[in-house]
């Protein structure tokens, strides 16, 4: 496996990219950006990346706070800071999360007919920011996302979606993922929802451990949604 750091623009912020893909092969090859959470493009969602270039596709992951901007895991307020003004523009959100699309698509060997985006936590967020745009995507990914609609108006959705939630989740309650599905289905998405019993925000991530603040890993979880992400990118891309 080869791993390289991408610098790129959104306009004059400078951002920073890592970019993993198998070098033995030069055929084409699907994307698959990883949007980070709210600590930013840190080693979880590089990691991430690489598992993605380990299963034969391009992982890269995105940067949408700036070129060496991260926040910490123990954080809450820090991380806060840096996510708030994309949650409270979604424009924002888009425009930068655009960004790192158009140059993910342009590295060598990327197929650019055949892009996914997967997103945990904020960049769970980010991805369906990307999907409500419009964007013509084979599909998202949000893994235990920020699900609530922004001031910006949802387009008909060509990305198929696949959502994995904990129920138990702070962040996400009930109303809001009934709220959710009803977004997906008038604006015409193949939507999917996972729902795991037991689970709170955060499930995937082994570092998450704040039971007050309603992030904790949960293994259980983390290997079935594992399973879905699988099967769901093996059905976009065969």
């Amino acid at each position: 496996m080869k791993t390289d750091y991408i610098d790129y623009q959104d306009g004059a912020v400078e951002l920073e990219g890592y970019v993993a893909w198998d070098e033995t092969s030069d055929e084409q090859r699907p994307l698959v950006i990883v949007a980070h959470d709210w600590s930013g493009r840190r080693d979880f969602a590089c990691s991430v990346a690489e598992r993605l270039a380990e299963n034969g596709y391009i992982g890269f992951a995105l940067d949408m706070y700036g070129k060496g901007v991260f926040g910490k895991d123990d954080d809450t307020e820090g991380n806060s800071a840096l996510l708030m003004p994309f949650a409270s523009n979604r424009g924002l959100t888009r425009q930068r999360a655009l960004a790192a699309l158009k140059t993910a698509k342009q590295l060598p060997l990327v197929d650019k007919n055949r892009v996914a985006v997967i997103g945990y936590c904020f960049g769970g967020m980010v991805a369906l920011e990307l999907a409500r745009a419009g964007t013509d995507l084979q599909g998202v990914i949000s893994i235990h996302g920020l699900l609530g609609q922004g001031e910006l108006p949802t387009e008909q959705i060509i990305a198929k979606v696949l959502c994995l939630h904990g129920h138990d989740d702070p962040m996400g309650l009930p109303s809001q993922v009934l709220g959710f599905e009803n977004e997906m289905s008038e604006a015409g998405a193949d939507w999917q929802m996972h729902v795991f019993g037991g689970a709170k925000h955060a499930f995937t991530n082994p570092a998450a451990n704040d039971k007050e603040l309603g992030t904790v890993f949960n293994d259980r979880a983390a290997a079935r949604s594992a399973r879905a992400i699988d099967d769901f990118l093996q059905e976009l891309f065969g």
